[in-house]
């Protein structure tokens, strides 16, 4: 397999993580912006930030209606502050109007594991708003049957296991640098 030259290699446009929650979107792409020297921006930080409260509370208080609504101000925001890395939650991409400005104005790319992998990981991290309600594993499915054929009209799709972030990370950037939408330039 031809080794990649990632030192040499810029960004045409953003790239937006997409996936379920327990991906690793935040740690994969805090992780790629580093190898590929972009900034990195979790859009659920975003979210704490502008609310000033956190997503749980968001959703106790106000409903998940309200916050998707802020969810999808913040994405449009952060895709117009140009290029480098963004994770979004793992609904983000549910909604019409944000998957239609992630396809326009950035590279969207699935990070895909295995259901039983993230399943472990969600269970172990807790505070989950969606995974509060009845059975967590019946609704991580659930979501997961509603949302993969969503996720994959992403740009690209890169399958993830439990190998360490940083080599994740690189298989990422490897997968984007190969990818034609993202030539450099």
């Amino acid at each position: 397999m031809k080794k990649s030259n990632l030192e040499n290699f810029s960004l045409r446009k953003p790239v937006v993580l997409i996936g379920m929650m327990g991906a690793g979107k935040s740690s994969v792409g805090r992780a790629l912006a580093e190898i590929l020297g972009v900034p990195f921006c979790d859009a659920d930080h975003e979210i704490i930030a502008v609310s000033n409260c956190s997503i749980a509370q968001i959703f106790a208080d106000y409903g998940e209606e309200e916050f998707r609504r802020i969810e999808r101000q913040v994405i449009a925001r952060l895709l117009k502050t140009g290029t480098g890395i963004l994770s979004v939650g793992g609904g983000a991409f549910m909604n019409t109007e944000t998957r239609a400005r992630i396809m326009e104005s950035a590279l969207s790319v699935w990070l895909k594991v295995d259901r039983e992998i993230l399943l472990a990981r969600v269970l172990r991290h807790g505070e989950r708003p969606l995974l509060k309600e009845g059975d967590p594993r019946e609704k991580m499915m659930r979501l997961l049957d509603e949302r993969e054929p969503v996720y994959a009209e992403a740009n690209l799709v890169v399958d993830c296991d439990d190998r360490p972030v940083a080599q994740t990370a690189r298989r990422v950037a490897e997968a984007i640098q190969a990818a034609p939408e993202s030539q450099t330039r």
